[in-house]
């Protein structure tokens, strides 16, 4: 390890006065970038695609915010399940723990929208009406000719039609296709304050993927900084092979000739050599770069590869550890208990309380009266017609409104009044008990109370 990179106190991509330094890479080829860009592929398809599928005429996914509904591969979340919810964030995040300790920022060079978008839309874009790295260079720093006018136009044209397509692609993941397809159908005057979100927000990705790029990596998502207290020895990275590698040089008993390939493709400009950076998002690029100059030199590939320090140390191969082995068995509990919750949570969730402000009414049959507030939830993809009945007590209810019939997905909002006979208040704050019933079947119970004399 050379002496001047062993320590940093920045990221690569700031100069010393704290500006921006623009990284050029060169555009990575490889077996493992085909594999990422076939990945990358089926990500798009299914970001793209979501909003526009159906399970029995339903979305596959919803997050909306504004109703406080969502649906999450079929299975319908209101407001009122926030206990579920929680369940299932907290088991999403312990699995981001377990495969970051298994598998350090996989994610990041793989899965996550920020490097898909950036390195398979946005850069290959770039890579075909600018060229490669060292035309790319040249355009930016050269004078404004005829030719830098045009490409840099034509460019910015379509990073601008592509904000502008992610934008209405993810606001249908929040409102559903066919309230998109209803909005872009209507006048612009009428969802005016929504049209000026979108371009807002269409310009904050355009902004992002034009200028601020691989900055969100290195300086503002905090899952980079989250791999320093995650990884351990025996977590799997793109790791160089220093034992191998080392010392290195063309004339050197290393395999590593330094010819700096590695780091000519790193879309963060880091030199993998020196070890495990907060920059390095396991894109593979270094890998499939080295292993080209492994063919040329004659050497066996594999001196950038995905291995664990232990691995790299010590041979040690296997993924399995004590660490993560309890993250698992955690893991396991947690999400085992949110599917039970899920599958035994009622399928209608009803509140019942007394209106405010309202007190008991004496009446002339010898009864006392409540009037109550009720709303119930269909939690459902089916039509449910409803009823309710007094359980704990011989009475009557009269309902506003003839019939409880509530739509799929739905909420169900009235009054009704209860009737009980003098005889059976004992006190001024009796405990009552209704039945919500579907079909003479017993749905869901709930108490509150009755206030008499």
């Amino acid at each position: 390890m050379s002496e001047e990179l062993s320590f940093r106190d920045r990221p690569i991509n700031l100069n010393e006065k704290g500006g921006r330094k623009w990284v050029y890479a060169k555009k990575p080829s490889g077996k493992w970038y085909t594999r990422r860009t076939i990945f990358s592929w089926f990500m798009l398809l299914f970001f793209a695609g979501v909003p526009f599928i159906r399970i029995n005429g339903h979305p596959l996914i919803l997050l909306d915010i504004a109703s406080r509904k969502f649906i999450i591969f079929g299975a319908i979340f209101w407001a009122q399940d926030t206990f579920i919810l929680a369940l299932l964030m907290l088991s999403f995040v312990l699995f981001i723990v377990l495969f970051t300790v298994t598998f350090g920022r996989l994610w990041c060079g793989w899965a996550c929208p920020q490097t898909i978008f950036l390195e398979m839309v946005f850069r290959k874009i770039e890579y075909l009406i600018e060229g490669d790295y060292k035309k790319r260079h040249k355009l930016d720093n050269g004078p404004w000719t005829t030719e830098k006018i045009i490409r840099k136009t034509a460019k910015h044209s379509v990073f601008i039609l592509i904000s502008l397509a992610m934008t209405n692609t993810f606001l249908m993941w929040f409102i559903g296709s066919e309230k998109w397809l209803q909005m872009i159908s209507e006048p612009i005057s009428q969802h005016l304050g929504g049209f000026i979100i979108m371009l807002i927000v269409s310009a904050f990705f355009y902004w992002v993927y034009s200028y601020f790029r691989e900055q969100i990596c290195t300086m503002v998502c905090p899952y980079g900084r989250m791999q320093g207290v995650l990884l351990d020895s025996k977590s799997i990275i793109v790791t160089y092979d220093y034992k191998r590698g080392e010392p290195r040089g063309p004339k050197s008993t290393g395999d590593c000739i330094d010819c700096h390939q590695c780091i000519s493709v790193c879309p963060t400009a880091i030199d993998i050599r020196n070890g495990t950076q907060l920059e390095c998002i396991n894109c593979t690029a270094c890998i499939d770069q080295c292993n080209k100059i492994m063919e040329v030199t004659g050497k066996p590939s594999g001196l950038i590869r995905f291995d664990s320090e232990e691995g790299i140390k010590n041979g040690h191969k296997t993924i399995w550890n004590s660490r993560n082995k309890a993250y698992s068995a955690v893991l396991l509990i947690l999400f085992s208990f949110f599917i039970y919750t899920l599958l035994s949570r009622p399928v209608v969730e009803t509140t019942i309380l007394r209106t405010p402000g309202l007190l008991f009414q004496e009446n002339d049959d010898n009864t006392i009266s409540n009037v109550y507030n009720i709303k119930i939830v269909n939690k459902t993809h089916d039509d449910m017609p409803l009823e309710i009945r007094i359980l704990s007590h011989k009475g009557e209810i009269k309902m506003a409104g003839s019939k409880m019939d509530v739509k799929d997905q739905a909420m169900f909002e009235s009054t009704f009044i209860l009737f009980i006979p003098k005889d059976q208040i004992k006190s001024d704050k009796t405990k009552v008990e209704f039945g919500i019933y579907s079909n003479n079947e017993l749905l869901e119970t709930y108490k509150t109370t009755f206030v008499g004399p």
